[in-house]
């Protein structure tokens, strides 16, 4: 991640915290399947003016073909599988390229044991067509960003946090990014005032209510209580 935050919706499948506490992107798709799909050209024209991409969410890469039949691989960096599985348009991006391009997603499945997807495309129909497609990002516009729940926070809400230390107040550090994994972490740049070591710049802290049992979004703070020698974990 990254990268660019502002253009990614970050985690994995089922990435979520104890308690709930869940990283959940930036937006997500509507659970409306569109119109019969109209396959689209697989390459995108270079003559459409070139978008604002901060107005694009990055949902995944796609890493190879599937088989034989046009199906494509992807690793998402989205927590909402509705981007996956449920039919209908996506846009592609090339590498080199800035003007997504609309594409039809037709299906999708998960497999687990690879944290990834398996999805087929409007008019991607052999390897060859998948194999075209290789390292092209999936993205979705980011004009739809959901409500989220209760212990659940958008990336960008969480990014520029301010960390302290619940017990004394000490100011840690902030967030400058969310790495995913089984729970997700914040990678956290220390404050200079607190950086016993000057060659560590960031610590990973794990999103988990034992470790940041507060999140408070109009303070701009998290509050952690961490376990002896996990803020020394990356010397």
């Amino acid at each position: 991640m990254k990268h660019e935050e502002a253009n990614k919706e970050i985690g994995g499948k089922g990435a979520k915290r104890q308690r709930g506490k869940r990283v959940g992107g930036n937006s997500k798709i509507q659970n409306v399947q569109s119109p019969a799909p109209n396959p689209q050209p697989v390459v995108p024209s270079r003559q459409s003016p070139a978008p604002n991409l901060d107005n694009w969410l990055e949902i995944g890469t796609i890493v190879s073909p599937q088989g034989l039949s046009g199906e494509l691989k992807v690793y998402p960096v989205s927590d909402f599988p509705e981007r996956f599985e449920v039919p209908g348009k996506r846009w592609l991006l090339r590498s080199g390229d800035t003007e997504p391009q609309p594409i039809e997603l037709l299906t999708g499945r998960y497999i687990s044991n690879k944290n990834l997807y398996v999805i087929r495309l409007a008019g991607v129909e052999n390897c060859d067509q998948a194999e075209a497609l290789r390292g092209c990002k999936l993205m979705v516009p980011a004009s739809d960003r959901p409500q989220l729940g209760e212990d659940e926070y958008h990336v960008l809400d969480l990014i520029g946090l301010e960390v302290f230390m619940q017990a004394s107040g000490e100011l840690v550090g902030t967030v400058v990014d969310i790495i995913p994994a089984g729970n997700d972490l914040l990678e956290v740049k220390f404050h200079e005032s607190f950086a016993t070591d000057k060659k560590q710049k960031t610590v990973l802290i794990p999103f988990v209510e034992a470790i940041a049992p507060v999140v408070d979004l109009k303070s701009n703070r998290i509050e952690i209580t961490p376990p002896p020698g996990l803020l020394e974990i990356n010397n």
